[in-house]
């Protein structure tokens, strides 16, 4: 059934694309819509090659994450054409034939080496807005990214079509499975690493599918935000567990962070508390709200959570006019979320380009935009206990603010993070994660 509706909807899904390539070409003044898939290059001073990664603008057609070489070329009026490179190798494994739903939408020429698709491409590279990256240059379509075809795609991918959530659900449902076995892993007393491959396992991903590097952090390891060294043994005492991982499909993202206590103890009701508070601000997802002030409300609940745990001796309102909560909750609410983890345009103040500013005192904020239904995002507040940041706090005069027994007692734990991928809609949003959680 979940197949049939991703099916159903990718015709006007592909009707969307369409028009806003016609658009876009207009804005450009340009005839057709040339896409690079990408290309394998490699590492310096090596016989190597860097890991491929699908052109973001390429896999926005159809579900293909590993065609190096191929190309999509879109003229409006006409069907969109898929020019795939099958090459003849033994040393490799070769692409399989484009089947599926999504095929039968286009005109698909197999070709069997790369030089084979100057042949196949518009007569005059001039007319070609080429979309990709320097790699993958051939012949005289050379990729030039023309900056006002690029800026009003790019804004408008904010805008999901049901067939683009349909998949980030299959992405969230996969994720989950991976969180389950993650969680039992922790549970049994596994390393990082053994909590690693117990997702890897689960979700049938490993690092060249899934869309970022998993965060598998034991203990105190939850205080780095980006944690990926993965120790081998695991830590004693044993006190907490933090993961963020995600998951594909057919190149959407899922993004998806959950904490865990070894103990029933006053670690474990902090993370009750960031839960709730974190299912409070995604269900506000609405059209018309400045993601802006969601952020700044956050950083409200939040150090309503921090005094109630006892962590904070100031209320909440100060404690935001202070700085105090920025110590506590250094990073951005949450970001865009489809075709890239951290997908594109999220300061974008219209389709023309320029930018919306952050709030003042928020630099790692990824998402400024005004909600509208369609768009996905990521909500994930968090608290941490980091040593640098509490530095800079009693640096900064705010050391009254804080119960330092308090923070001592809780930085063994290092710290929580609890994020979902959120839809809005015209109406109450939808919340992928909380759905793919409670079905797995």
């Amino acid at each position: 059934m979940r197949t049939q509706t991703i099916a159903t909807h990718y015709a006007d899904h592909l009707q969307v694309l369409q028009q806003r390539a016609a658009e876009a070409l207009r804005r450009c003044q340009r005839d057709h819509l040339v896409i690079p898939s990408g290309t394998l290059h490699l590492r310096a001073f090596d016989d190597l090659d860097y890991p491929y990664a699908v052109n973001p603008q390429f896999k926005a057609w159809l579900p293909l994450t590993n065609a190096p070489g191929s190309w999509l070329g879109i003229t409006p009026g006409q069907r969109p054409r898929l020019i795939f490179l099958q090459p003849h190798d033994y040393w490799h494994t070769v692409p399989r034939e484009p089947d599926g739903y999504w095929a039968e939408q286009f005109d698909i020429t197999i070709i069997r080496t790369p030089e084979d698709a100057l042949a196949q491409l518009p007569p005059d590279a001039s007319r070609c807005a080429i979309l990709g990256e320097p790699q993958s240059a051939l012949g005289e379509f050379t990729p030039d990214n023309p900056p006002a075809a690029v800026a009003y795609l790019e804004y408008q991918r904010a805008f999901k079509t049901p067939y683009e959530i349909a998949m980030m659900a299959a992405a969230n449902r996969t994720a989950a499975r991976g969180h389950r076995a993650a969680e039992r892993a922790f549970r049994a007393g596994s390393s990082e690493f053994g909590i690693h491959l117990a997702y890897c396992q689960a979700t049938g991903q490993d690092a060249n599918d899934l869309p970022y590097g998993n965060i598998i952090a034991l203990n105190q390891h939850a205080a780095i935000l980006h944690y990926m060294t993965q120790d081998r043994l695991p830590p004693k005492p044993l006190h907490s567990f933090l993961i963020d991982a995600g998951a594909d499909h057919g190149g959407y993202a899922a993004d998806v962070t959950r904490t865990y206590s070894a103990h029933e103890d006053d670690f474990a009701a902090l993370i009750t508390a960031v839960d709730a508070a974190q299912q409070a601000l995604a269900a506000r997802v609405r059209p018309g709200l400045d993601y802006r002030q969601l952020h700044l409300d956050a950083h409200l609940a939040l150090a309503g959570v921090l005094h109630e745990a006892g962590v904070l001796r100031v209320g909440a309102e100060e404690a935001v006019a202070r700085g105090v909560s920025r110590a506590f909750f250094p990073h951005g609410l949450g970001h865009g979320i489809g075709l890239q983890v951290h997908d594109v345009a999220g300061f974008a103040a219209s389709a023309e380009g320029g930018t919306i500013a952050k709030p003042d005192g928020h630099p790692f904020l990824r998402l400024t935009r005004t909600l509208q239904p369609g768009m996905t995002v990521t909500i994930e507040p968090g608290i941490y206990f980091i040593d640098m940041l509490l530095d800079e706090l009693k640096a900064a005069g705010n050391a009254d603010a804080v119960d330092w027994n308090r923070v001592d007692a809780f930085k063994p734990c290092g710290g929580i993070r609890i994020e979902d991928d959120v839809v809005c809609t015209d109406g109450a949003p939808i919340n992928l994660t909380r759905e793919a959680f409670a079905e797995a």
